[in-house]
């Protein structure tokens, strides 16, 4: 059984950081059924002839994700730089995790990079900080590059998603379908000769391939910038290496094979 030091440093790191109330509820077992109705509460304000309820079926505007769906895809290339890129981010709302989330995590690293990385979406440490890996995977990415002569000033590295998951969560396809062209817009702007993508989302994501990262890794393909066409290769996430680093090994083949690509 965990202690109470290591139930409260699981909690932080799954992003539970209040109480809802001092007493403990269980919320598993079902309240008994009460066989009196209580009573309405009266209304602030009524109408004489309320409006019928429409359903929702009836309605022809999209949902709500469709629509900052193609808010998105419509706002994000006409950013002409970087900084105004990261301006419509945050006045963007059409993403819910911007609610949630303490700060935008924009990009870290050189802008005139000939590499990119690209993550999925920030955790505790990068929503604190406001840059992108910079918690123990951060740590990890920085070694990997060091393994290969870059560093942050070498390279430019941002996510998919700006913006945390609670609980550091899974963002939700809508989420990514929605932050995708920023990431887009995002990578033609900084226009590197290679681009990198850590992870299975992320590769599935920018590079739109079906098979899991195990198939995909390793492998050059082209990706379109909209005004070329550059060197993009999936591999491993530090996150992931973190949990299985027997393939670290794997890794460090396709960071050879980067290396080579960026001397020529």
């Amino acid at each position: 059984m965990p202690n109470a030091r290591e139930l409260l440093a699981f909690y932080l790191e799954a992003g539970v950081d209040c109480a809802l109330s001092e007493t403990p509820v269980n919320r598993l077992v079902e309240e008994p059924a009460s066989e009196e109705r209580p009573a309405a509460k009266p209304a602030l304000f009524r109408t004489a002839n309320p409006p019928p309820v429409v359903p929702a079926s009836a309605h022809s505007a999209p949902a709500a994700p469709d629509a900052a769906i193609m808010s998105a895809r419509e706002i994000a290339p006409r950013a002409a730089s970087l900084q105004e890129l990261r301006e419509l981010l945050e006045r963007f709302d059409g993403c819910a995790l911007k609610s949630t989330a303490t700060r935008l995590v924009f990009a870290d690293g050189n802008p005139e990079a000939k590499i990119m990385f690209v993550g999925e979406a920030p955790g505790r440490d990068e929503d604190l900080e406001g840059l992108p890996f910079v918690g123990r995977s951060g740590k990890l990415l920085d070694l990997m590059m060091a393994a290969i002569g870059l560093d942050r000033t070498k390279v430019y590295i941002a996510n998919i998603i700006p913006w945390r998951p609670p609980g550091n969560r899974d963002p939700s396809p809508q989420e990514t379908q929605i932050c995708l062209p920023f990431i887009r817009r995002q990578i033609a702007l900084v226009d590197p000769d290679v681009l990198v993508c850590l992870g299975k989302p992320s590769s599935q994501a920018v590079l739109d391939l079906k098979d899991g990262i195990m198939k995909t890794r390793g492998k050059w393909i082209d990706y379109d910038t909209g005004t070329r066409k550059i060197k993009a290769m999936a591999t491993f996430h530090p996150a992931y290496l973190l949990r299985q680093p027997i393939y670290k090994r794997l890794t460090w083949q396709d960071l050879r094979a980067v290396q080579k690509a960026l001397q020529g």
